[in-house]
Formats: C-alpha cells, structure tokens, sequence
C-alpha cells in the first residue's frame, strides 16, 4: 500500500480541492499519513495570494523532500500556476499541475507511481471538489476563476476565466455530503455569485436547487461579489430558505477613488444600498441580525490617510460585524504593481491595526444587538476544556458543556 501526505496552503477552495484529491487516492488503495511521516507521495496544493504564500508553497515542498528525499512530490495550486518556472527546477518535483489540470492530478500520479503511462483522459474546463473531515460542515466548490482583473489581483491568471460546475453535478455532490452525515454546506468558488457563465444558468437556478437537497439543513455564501448579490436573490433567501443571515461581501476600499483606480465594479454608495436592502428584507422585531463580513486592503497605491480615513468611517457606517483585513501585498505583473504612490510597510501595518481595533468593537457590538434572540446552533464535535462550540444561523459562536448527544445537532437557543 502506497503511503501518501497532502499539505495545503490558502483558501477554503484549495481545502476543498485537496479533500477531493484525497478521496481519489483513498479510492485507489492509498493510505492517508501525516506529512511529517515517510510518504511515498507528497500533495503540495499552494497559495499565491501574497509574495510570502508564493515563498512558503515553495518551502513546502524543500520540507517535504528533507523528510523523504525519494518521494514523488506534485504539486498543484495557484503558486504552481504563476510560479511553475520556480517550482519544477527544484529537485525531486515529479510534476507541476496548473489551473486547467487539476483533474489529471489523481490519475496521472497513480500511473506514475505504478511505473506506466497514464491513458488520455477527457478535459474537464473546471474541476469538481467538496471538502471532507468534518463532521458540521463542507465546503462545496461551485464555480472557479475570474473575469474581472482587478488591478491588484493574481487571481485571473492564477485560476483562469470564470467558469463553473453544472447544476447537476453541484446537486450530487450535495447528496454526496448530506449521505456523510453533514448537516452544512458553505458555497465556494473565486467568484461565487458569477456561476452560470460556462453553462447558461444562474447563480439563483443553483441555490435553488440546492435549496431542495433532502438531508441538508443549512447554506452558507463563502463570498459574492456586491454586484452579483442580486435583489432577487436576496428576496429569494429572505422567504424562507435553508440559507442563513451571512454574508461575506468584498468591499476591498471605502474610497470612491481607490475603487475606481483599482477596477472594481461599484461604489461606496451601491455598497452601502446594499447592505441597507439586505437588512431591510432580512431583519426584523424578534430576528437575528444580518452577519456581514467584508474584505478590506489596506495599504493600496496611492492610498493617502485622508483616503484611508474614508474607509475607516465608511465602515463605522455600514457597521459590519467583522472586517477580514490585510495589508496591500505587490504582485509583480498586475497593473497595480507599476502604480505610484506606494505605502510604507510600517504604515499598512498601522493601518491594519486601526481597522482589527475597529473591527474588534464592531463584532462586539453585533453580538450584544443579537442578545435575547432565539436561533439555532449546529454544535461541533470539537471538546475544549470540557466545552462544546457551534455556530447560529448568522455566524454568533456559542459554547456549552460538551454533550456528545448534540455534536451534529441544531438546537434551539436564546442568545
């Protein structure tokens, strides 16, 4: 029996991708090891979201050979897309698999490993993957890759053009989870809400049916676009559906300018109308508050203060309840990296630490606006101190002494 590890760097996509990876392997006889143990192959799935992923994917793979210099290592991911002429001089890498060959991965390795060549297999344009291993909640990844080349981003040329599973095979991959016992589901893809564009649906055609999936009792978005939430998708999830008050909404600037400069596809003020409609169809006496999550970057080309300190109030407006904030990273080749203007580090940093400290006040604040509220908590299995932890519908963590009868289980609470 061959003995193989898997290492993964990033995003909840790439988590997902590698359980499927996983469930290839498992299927053809291979046992599952810990990294740290003597494999026979190494899967290294890496990460390019800033120039210090591209230099950690490709550590991964040098510690990977010191623990077994032998082993067959292929490594696949975005950094093995926009760094593949880094990656494939490095000694003991079997193959490099970029964007448009994931689905080669698994068999190609299986043929290598038994010495013969691997029989032509048919071309899928995206790759098709859930994650496994929980026992609440998976990760199921519905669309991949972007269209929008915004000007300080990687990922069109990391991923590829926006493209998406079909509704069908997103429904059977739900059943496939719901039969594992999983009660949750969270939407994934680069850009979530554009599904539809490779095969004529929609992203409302997906959700519902997915909706209809027997055994699944919760959806959540990972991320949309403002843009691509539609009205009528909102009204659709506020009727009554399996998909709960969360959104995580890319914001990435509260400045008209810096939005504008950079390429993206609104405005503080469409933003900001956005929010208010989900709110206004979504809230109400006695319901929970809509959790809204955003993306900042702060830290952009040419992001004064006085342009800083517009995101800052900007999101003291619109009140989120966490802010997912980083530092502006240069991405050589992206329109953004030739732009003047740059930010001192310790300056981002700075900034950073403004908006975590905000951040901090804002998740508090929606915690106590959701007190007395009834909802629902899906318990996880993890025991910490004697404790058990679960999410509410809009993403408020509750803990309680560890009942093995609730791990899995929603049960009711007043918050």
């Amino acid at each position: 029996m061959k003995r193989i590890a898997f290492l993964t760097l990033g995003c909840k996509l790439n988590y997902a991708e590698t359980s499927t990876y996983e469930r290839g392997f498992l299927e053809a006889g291979y046992e599952a090891v810990p990294w740290q143990e003597k494999a026979d192959v190494y899967v290294v799935n890496t990460c390019s979201v800033t120039a210090t992923a591209d230099a950690k994917s490709r550590n991964l793979v040098r510690k990977v050979l010191r623990v077994n210099p032998s082993a067959c290592v292929v490594v696949v991911g975005c950094s093995a897309e926009l760094r593949r002429s880094d990656i494939e001089p490095i000694p003991g890498v079997a193959r490099v698999f970029g964007a448009n060959e994931k689905s080669e991965l698994v068999p190609w390795t299986i043929a290598h490993m038994a010495g013969c060549p691997m029989e032509q297999t048919e071309f899928q344009s995206v790759f098709p993957a859930y994650s496994t291993g929980e026992r609440t909640r998976s990760f199921l990844k519905v669309q991949d890759g972007c269209n929008n080349y915004c000007k300080y981003c990687t990922v069109p040329y990391a991923r590829g053009e926006s493209r998406n599973v079909p509704i069908s095979v997103c429904v059977e991959n739900a059943k496939a989870i719901a039969a594992a016992g999983v009660k949750e589901i969270v939407l994934t893809g680069v850009n979530t809400g554009d599904f539809g564009r490779t095969t004529g649906e929609s992203f409302l055609d997906l959700i519902k049916a997915l909706d209809e999936v027997e055994g699944i009792e919760r959806y959540r978005i990972s991320s949309i676009e403002p843009n691509l939430l539609s009205e009528e998708i909102i009204d659709w999830i506020a009727s009554g559906t399996k998909f709960q008050p969360h959104f995580h909404i890319p914001l990435q600037t509260g400045s008209d300018i810096q939005l504008e400069r950079m390429g993206r596809h609104y405005d503080t003020d469409f933003f900001r109308r956005k929010i208010a409609y989900i709110r206004s169809a979504m809230e109400g006496p006695g319901k929970p508050r809509v959790f809204f999550g955003i993306d900042v970057m702060v830290g952009l080309p040419g992001e004064t203060e006085e342009l800083f300190e517009q995101t800052r109030a900007f999101i003291e407006e619109i009140h989120p309840a966490f802010i997912h904030v980083f530092p502006y990273s240069r991405r050589p080749g992206t329109p953004a990296a030739e732009m003047p203007g740059e930010v001192p580090e310790e300056e981002k940093h700075r900034r950073v630490a403004v908006l975590e400290d905000l951040c901090a006040r804002l998740h508090a604040e929606f915690h106590g606006l959701n007190r007395g509220v009834a909802e629902k908590v899906l318990f996880e299995s993890t025991k910490r101190g004697g404790k058990m932890e679960g999410y509410t519908g809009n993403y408020i963590r509750v803990e309680r002494p560890y009942d093995p009868a609730l791990v899995n289980t929603l049960v009711d609470v007043i918050l």
